[in-house]
């Protein structure tokens, strides 16, 4: 760009204001009488994005080194997070969800409509999407264009104060004195006191000849910056959680008695046990009348953190050795390294498994055995004694008669658990299909079947 020449014989950058040297207002067509005075936040210093340059480089600077640009990604990124909130997210989900189809049936049979809309637009992982993290990429760019914009010619001007400025640059302030001064020993000594003055009500004075520039509050003109160093911090910290390996926030479900792998590291935790302590009357300092209810005192989980030593062993079966056990209470997690791990919730008097007892009529109900039926991972064979059997058919963790009376399940959460199971007998030749189920509402599991020889 061309650059402008002041009267004074300075050639300034192009989008200078006022020169850099006389400090005169260089748009000629503007009266030194009554002028319409220009924004001289950076004491007229030129702007990169004021260039109006047309290459690919400079309209991306000017892009994004408008403000209007930067509000408006603000405003989408806020509606965004603000809807990301409506359902849970995938990983807050109370449930284990081992298959994406299990992920959309939750949000379609728990939230209706609504949550299949919520999970087929992509907002049940809305935070790590590519384009929610594009938004924070293109705001983190809109704050770092916008500071050095801005930031470079405020730095120019505060670096070297001009004192001597233009009368043109003198008459456009808001407020403007004027008075002789002969170069008596009157007015230098008036000069002195101003001098004194301006320095005990903590001017900073600077003095160039016969002028002096009192200056206070500098830094508060970098207040704006300071903030956008500081989101810009916040932002980089918040990308930097999509780095694999560097950031780990996950939820696992661990049931009393169950041993788990914690995702992406070579830990596993077991869950001992949990218990809830209530306060008891004497123990609390006023008397409260809580109509028969109870307050919580302690959420308390026992558990032992296991390192598995054939992580780096693919296809290895788990080697695992205690390095640490305690407890787990509200706010208060187990650490170790760099692992935290918290309470997330409780689902108490849950079923587990269902557990029966094969009987054998014919031999005056003889006992052969017992069957367990885990209703998370129910193993699909399971020799009960010598030459029989129990398979596992088909599952429901929540049975119902679908519209064609067809059994189904509506989640995968084991509210209304049912099997179909076959039981064989190699010495006798028998195999007995049967269903097996723990009904709601009822005490005790029903069988019945169909027996083949």
């Amino acid at each position: 760009m061309d650059q402008r020449k002041c009267e004074c014989g300075h050639a300034n950058p192009f989008g200078t204001l006022l020169c850099e040297s006389c400090g005169k207002l260089l748009d000629t067509n503007q009266s030194i009488q009554k002028p319409q005075f220009p924004d001289i936040r950076y004491e007229g210093m030129a702007r990169r994005s004021q260039t109006f340059a047309s290459t690919p480089i400079n309209l991306v600077w000017n892009f994004f080194s408008s403000v209007k640009v930067a509000i408006y990604i603000i405003l989408v990124i806020l509606v965004a997070s603000a809807i990301g909130t409506i359902f849970p997210q995938q990983m807050y989900i109370p449930v284990p969800v081992p298959t994406e189809a299990d992920v959309a049936r939750f949000y379609s049979e728990t939230y209706g409509i609504w949550g299949q809309l919520f999970y087929r637009l992509g907002l049940h992982n809305l935070y790590s999407s590519w384009w929610f993290v594009t938004l924070l990429v293109m705001l983190g760019t809109s704050l770092i264009i916008c500071s050095l914009d801005r930031v470079i010619p405020l730095y120019k001007a505060l670096n070297k104060p001009r004192v001597n400025q233009h009368l043109s640059f003198l008459k456009g302030q808001k407020l403007f004195g004027e008075t002789n001064f002969d170069g008596t020993a009157d007015s230098r000594a008036l000069l002195e006191r101003s001098e004194k003055l301006l320095k005990k009500k903590g001017y900073r004075i600077f003095q160039s000849g016969e002028a002096i520039l009192a200056e206070k509050g500098r830094f508060s003109r970098w207040g704006p910056y300071v903030n956008h160093i500081g989101l810009i911090i916040f932002l980089i910290g918040v990308l930097m959680r999509n780095i694999p390996g560097f950031y780990l926030d996950t939820y696992v479900w661990v049931r009393e008695g169950e041993t788990v792998a914690l995702p992406d590291t070579p830990y596993y935790i077991k869950n001992l046990g949990y218990k809830t302590e209530y306060w008891k009357e004497e123990e609390m300092a006023e008397k409260l009348d809580l109509k028969g209810g109870t307050i919580p005192k302690n959420y308390q989980t026992d558990v032992v953190l296991y390192l598995n030593k054939n992580t780096e062993l693919p296809g290895a079966n788990p080697d695992l050795v205690e390095i640490q056990r305690g407890p787990i209470v509200v706010n208060h997690p187990m650490k170790y390294d760099d692992i935290s791990l918290y309470q997330s919730g409780v689902q108490e008097m849950e079923l587990g498994a269902l557990n029966f007892s094969l009987i054998d009529k014919q031999a005056g109900n003889k006992k052969l055995g017992t069957i367990k039926l885990d209703l998370y991972e129910p193993k699909p064979e399971q020799l009960v004694t010598d030459g029989v059997k129990v398979r596992v058919l088909d599952y429901f963790p929540n049975f119902y008669l679908d519209n064609n009376g067809k059994p189904a399940t509506k989640s995968n959460l084991p509210k209304n658990p049912m099997f179909a199971i076959e039981v064989q007998s190699a010495k006798e030749n028998i195999r007995e299909k049967m269903w097996t189920g723990h009904f709601e509402g009822q005490e005790w599991p029903f069988w019945f079947g169909n027996r083949n020889a």
